[in-house]
């Protein structure tokens, strides 16, 4: 636990100092997807749910944010619980259809479901259909900090990631994310021992839509546009991508890989399409030689150090 707290401050500490060295938007942009990549880590990584629709959260809690600021004025913190409780009010009953099956078929559910929305999003009014709600209002948070600058915008991103990663860790390293990670490793076990799994499958399921969902509220609030690219299939394979690259079970696997990605987004986008490829050719590289991710590596090998005789 000592060894954590020392990550937590360095992590801390270089989200302080951060936009001091690199631009405010392109690190907020690192710090939603990396909160989305949490919520998804640990719906797969600690609790075994493939999930290819996670996107849907993600992208309606941007839209019922957006909506909320835009069109009914609500600040920014009401706008951010409202698209949050949205994505969680999905999660439920998309996760109470999802858990009756497993494997590939729950993988395939979600990814039916989340088409639905996406689907909904392009027709329905109120989500602006192909246009996206755009120029969406910052605001004035709690009616005093002022979000139009932002440097103080960052830091109430870097907050709300810190307050959902902190969230993350405590689920994880609590009694109910060790009967979770022993459902992920052997569910007909603990049904045996008297474990209600399914309970425990949907709570997974609908506290990664929520987390998913403060993802996508808080990106409104930075980009101040919500679009058909928040629920779109591909979002929610690029979140795969980048918990798999940084890392799956993993702590800080998802962070890691979210700046790798985005920054690969970010500083290839002259080259077009081909980020798209490159992409792919480093999600096969990591499936080749290190399966557990660029962290998972990483921990491994420390591992390793610690128990060579010196």
């Amino acid at each position: 636990m000592k060894g954590y707290t020392r990550t937590f401050v360095i992590l801390a500490l270089l989200l302080a100092i951060g936009p001091y060295i690199l631009y405010p938007i392109f690190l907020m942009k690192v710090l939603c997807f990396a909160l989305f990549a949490c919520a998804f880590n640990l719906l797969l990584g600690y609790g075994g749910l493939l999930s290819f629709g996670h996107a849907a959260y993600f992208g309606m809690a941007s839209y019922v944010c957006a909506h909320a600021a835009k069109i009914w004025g609500w600040p920014p913190e009401l706008c951010l619980l409202l698209g949050t409780s949205a994505a969680g009010l999905l999660g439920l009953v998309f996760g109470a259809l999802a858990i009756r099956r497993q494997g590939i078929y729950f993988a395939m559910i979600t990814l039916a479901l989340a088409q639905m929305i996406y689907f909904f999003a392009l027709q329905a009014t109120f989500t602006g259909g192909e246009d996206g709600i755009q120029s969406v209002p910052r605001g004035n948070l709690f009616g005093v900090i002022n979000l139009a600058s932002d440097l103080t915008l960052y830091y109430v991103v870097a907050a709300i990631f810190l307050a959902g990663f902190l969230a993350i860790f405590r689920m994880i390293h609590s009694p109910f994310g060790q009967v979770l990670k022993a459902i992920r490793d052997n569910e007909p076990r603990m049904v045996s021992l008297g474990y209600r799994t399914s309970q425990y499958k949907l709570l997974v399921f609908v506290l990664s839509a929520v987390l998913a969902g403060l993802a996508g509220a808080t990106k409104v609030v930075v980009f101040q546009l919500a679009s058909l690219t928040d629920v779109h299939w591909m979002m929610s394979g690029e979140v795969i991508l980048i918990v798999l690259v940084g890392g799956m079970g993993t702590i800080l696997g998802p962070v890691v890989g979210a700046f790798i990605i985005v920054a690969m987004e970010n500083y290839l986008a002259p080259l077009g399409a081909w980020v798209t490829v490159i992409q792919g050719l480093v999600f096969v590289v990591c499936v080749m030689l290190f399966r557990q991710g660029i962290v998972g590596l990483f921990e491994r090998s420390l591992a390793r150090l610690k128990k060579s005789p010196r």
